[in-house]
């Protein structure tokens, strides 16, 4: 059977999931001192936005996000070119950020409050940190994946190192590296949850330990699913560049 194309049909599920929640707070399923409803989650969240809460915590967590991940895409990116394009730089680069992978965020903090203490640096090193490796591994494994056909029509064709590099290894590594970009931005979304749970007086996880010590289960709900909303729509734009920039692939299901 062909399933609908529809931007729209990606919203089924979620729906359903709303549906099934309200139901089950209704039937008295789901107490509300544990998981408020979600018309009382909708009815917080419009509080929230008409005193401006909720605007100013996003907007705190957004530039949190949006710098720590510049500059771990950036630090992802541009180790993942010198270990794919040199044996020498793989032999420098790739076994520590093997090792640096398997760490847990919540390990890193207590060393990174020594480091730079409790404001917003380590915070930003974190959400760096978090971005950084997946694109570094799916970059790495793009550039060493690219054809060798591919590189024999470079020399064919007497293309210089660069023009080899710019013409053939980055437009070859491209995919994987969106698939990169997709696990960045999560990871960076997890990050940022995490970051904000250690001493942040502003944010959205400034605002869910705020409402947990008032036990308002609504707050912290509410700014969950507003970091939900960030994966969602951080995930939608790759999806968009990936059709842009990779249009001249299709797979078996036609997207």
């Amino acid at each position: 059977m062909r399933l609908p194309r529809a931007p729209w049909a990606r919203l089924v599920s979620p729906v359903l999931i709303l549906v099934a929640w309200q139901l089950c707070s209704v039937t008295g399923v789901l107490p509300e001192r544990l998981l408020p409803s979600p018309s009382t989650v909708v009815s917080t969240a419009g509080d929230l936005l008409r005193d401006g809460t909720l605007q100013s915590a996003l907007e705190v967590s957004l530039q949190r996000a949006a710098i720590g991940f510049a500059v771990g895409g950036a630090l992802g990116i541009g180790l993942a070119l010198v270990a794919g394009l040199s044996r020498v730089g793989e032999f420098l680069v790739d076994p520590p950020l093997q090792m640096l992978r398997t760490l847990p965020f919540y390990g890193l903090i207590p060393l990174l409050i020594l480091w730079f203490g409790i404001g917003e640096l380590p915070k930003i090193v974190l959400i760096s940190f978090g971005a950084a490796i997946p694109l570094y591994l799916n970059t790495f494994a793009g550039i060493r994946g690219v054809d060798v056909k591919l590189a024999e029509v470079a020399r064919v064709q007497q293309l210089s190192r660069l023009g080899t590099i710019a013409h053939i290894v980055l437009p070859g590594a491209l995919p994987q590296a969106l698939v990169g970009l997709r696990q960045s931005l999560g990871i960076a979304v997890l990050a940022l949850i995490v970051a904000e749970q250690v001493n942040a007086d502003a944010g959205l996880g400034y605002l869910i330990n705020n409402a947990r010590e008032f036990l308002r289960t609504d707050i912290v709900v509410v700014g969950l699913l507003v970091y939900s909303a960030l994966g969602l729509v951080t995930d939608a734009a790759v999806r968009i560049v990936e059709r842009r920039a990779l249009v001249w692939r299709r797979n078996y299901l036609g997207n």
